[in-house]
């Protein structure tokens, strides 16, 4: 009994266990159709597009970028197509082996490796990176025959960027380069601020950097397109399975005349300065000068670090663009903006006469004219043709500061002109409010009347950049009406043809009375008639009206400029003016960087321009020799020692 007993337990225990076994083979059978069901039902799709993707990839297509045109037609900024060897690092075994087998297939010089080098650290997973670019047929073709050798290794053809005119304009046009994670991160903010646009960057490399380039870099770039391509197992594309066209870039038509644009950087030669010339009635600019300029093609393949010391080691600046961002005294040009404001304000009348000793004394100093002896009875017409600093010292007291400054931003300084491209400096136009802004010290934010005085001649801490100078001229010719400076003139589809021109309308009123601005149109065609821009406009053809200035760069220590100093030492020169005289239909600002006597230097550049912009002709543009002795009234020297905080190159000692 107990033998039968015990054998009943142990099949009981049997049964028990061979159920227990049997639910949990059924429940890992559940599992695994479970499993199986999730992954070929639910997940199919997915898995199918990742199977899919293995032999498919996805190529984007690079847009072809908008081209940039004159005013005329004359391409500035253009495109052609090439074929670049490129290396995808991820998908080559031994990078250095690789890229000497092709040097000895390829030329492939020291520089290319550079950039290559340089590249690769910022380049992205599975990015392919140029090592030659621009091959030729015969290199195309030698390497194609020993494709399979070099696995990672193809040959693409890219859309290059050129500029067929090289460095002309250069500062406007500005260039095109690699993208950087600065660039991302701006295109990204562009993207969120901007849904109603397609902003595409994918396979992009090249973007805006300065000028033109990066102001309508949306309008340029266009969108990226795609193919889907069928690839075999060593990633080579077999055939194209569906392909989306982008859309080009939209084209560039200027304001500006390369002629004429060509002509002004010619007339510099080896000075460095900027030129800004505009059309008064409605702000295109025609012209926009920085000298010395850059090659723009340097910058397009990645620039080579010889090149870029090169240009950034270079005392003279290249880089830099003097036109919109160079803020300079703006010397004797400051005072028919000074007379402007007086009788505007109705504090002079253009008859009112001063008698000019030579000197101003004002709280215990002597602020010196340029003429010993002074320059006799002077009314305001006379004290624009001959420039009379003493005149303007004594008017300059008697507005004040702060009228001056009021004044000066109605009509436009001080304050950025809204051109269309980057990098426009917004000047200085001192006021008690913007010295204390300026400087920590107690002191040194005082404003002291003498300060006042130095400002009526466009000295002290006044500071303006070539295009606020023009502006400010246009703004006066036009009866205080304020159009902002522009460089594009309409924008055409590159896909459709349509031409969409830029909306261009005055942006504020500044009233003017019509008489005084008359006056002073007259007073400044009497400095080309018979003060000191006659020499310049001697036999010109046109009636124009100019203003010389010459702004102290390097204080003298009370001693007159004698044009002996070390060359960068010497004054700037500058010349505004307008022709034709009663109907302007162009401003110019000239600045000569330590070229002295704006009478010698500036004006004749300015000749230069009118003669081919209203007559289609050039004159010898050879640089004339400085004129021994003082011609600018802003030349001049002041005794006694500066204010407090007062800089050298602002105020005369």
């Amino acid at each position: 009994m107990n033998v039968l007993q015990q054998k009943q337990r142990e099949l009981t225990e049997f049964r028990r266990r061979l159920l227990f076994a049997a639910f949990f083979a059924f429940l890992l059978s559940g599992l695994l159709f479970a499993r199986l069901f999730h992954l070929q039902v639910n997940l199919h799709e997915h898995y199918s597009s990742r199977a899919e993707s293995n032999r498919i990839s996805l190529a984007p297509i690079v847009p072809n970028r908008g081209n940039i045109t004159d005013r005329n037609g004359v391409i500035l900024a253009r495109n052609y197509s090439a074929f670049t060897l490129e290396i995808t690092p991820d998908q080559t075994l031994d990078l250095d082996a690789a890229i000497d087998a092709l040097s000895a297939l390829i030329d492939i010089q020291p520089k290319d490796k550079r950039r290559f080098r340089r590249l690769l650290k910022e380049a992205k997973t599975f990015e392919s990176i140029p090592i030659r670019t621009r091959l030729t047929d015969e290199e195309v073709a030698r390497f194609t025959a020993r494709r399979h050798l070099f696995p990672g290794v193809d040959i693409k053809a890219r859309l290059f960027r050129q500029y067929p005119k090289n460095a002309l304009a250069a500062h406007a046009i500005g260039y095109i380069s690699r993208i950087n994670d600065d660039d991302m991160d701006w295109i990204k903010r562009e993207a969120a601020s901007r849904p109603d646009r397609n902003i595409n960057y994918k396979g992009g490399t090249l973007i805006g950097k300065v000028g033109l380039e990066k102001q309508y870099e949306f309008e340029l770039h266009g969108v990226t397109g795609h193919e889907q391509i069928e690839v075999d197992a060593a990633g080579r594309a077999v055939r194209v399975l569906s392909h989306t066209a982008p859309v080009p870039g939209n084209n560039l038509v200027l304001t500006l005349d390369s002629a004429l644009q060509e002509m002004a950087e010619a007339a510099f030669g080896q000075r460095r300065g900027a030129l800004v010339a505009l059309d008064p009635r409605d702000g295109a600019v025609l012209a926009l000068v920085s000298n010395p300029a850059f090659d723009p093609n340097l910058f397009v393949d990645g620039i080579r670090l010889d090149d870029w010391d090169e240009l950034n080691g270079n005392p003279d600046k290249p880089m830099l663009n003097r036109a919109i961002h160079s803020a300079y005294p703006p010397g004797s040009t400051f005072k028919p903006l000074m007379a402007l404001a007086a009788l505007s304000q109705g504090r002079r009348s253009a008859s009112h006469t001063i008698a000019d000793p030579g000197f101003f004394s004002f709280g215990g100093r002597v602020f010196m004219d340029d003429k010993v002896g002074g320059h006799g009875s002077v009314d305001m017409f006379k004290s624009i043709v001959v420039s009379c600093n003493t005149y303007y010292y004594q008017l300059a007291n008697e507005l004040g500061i702060d009228a001056i400054a009021r004044f000066m931003r109605e009509i436009g300084l001080g304050m950025r002109t809204d051109i269309d491209i980057p990098g426009e400096n917004e000047g200085v136009l001192p006021s008690p409010e913007w010295k204390a802004r300026r400087f920590r010290d107690r002191e040194q934010q005082k404003w002291y009347a003498g300060e006042t005085i130095s400002v009526g001649i466009g000295q002290g801490y006044n500071a303006y950049t070539p295009l606020q100078m023009a502006h400010a001229l246009a703004n006066v010719l036009n009866h205080g009406r304020v159009f902002p400076p522009h460089l594009v003139d309409a924008v055409v589809d590159a896909g459709t043809g349509e031409t969409r021109k830029v909306s261009v309308s005055a942006t504020r009123q500044t009233p003017l009375e019509p008489e005084h601005v008359d006056f002073i149109k007259r007073a400044m065609a009497g400095v080309n008639r018979e003060g000191t821009g006659a020499r310049a406009f001697a036999g010109a053809s046109y009636d124009s009206g100019g203003k010389t200035g010459t702004a102290q760069v390097y204080s003298l220590k009370g001693q007159r400029y004698a044009g002996k100093n070390k060359e960068r030492l010497r004054d700037h020169s500058w010349f505004v003016a307008f022709a034709p005289l009663e109907a302007p239909r162009i401003v110019v600002a000239v600045l000569v960087e330590n070229g002295g006597f704006g009478s010698t230097s500036a004006a004749p550049i300015a000749r230069q321009v009118f003669d081919y912009y209203l007559l289609g002709r050039r004159i010898d543009g050879s640089a004339p020799e400085d004129a021994a002795g003082a011609e600018e009234g802003d030349a001049a020297a002041l005794l006694l020692p500066s204010p407090p905080g007062a800089p050298n190159h602002a105020v005369l000692p």
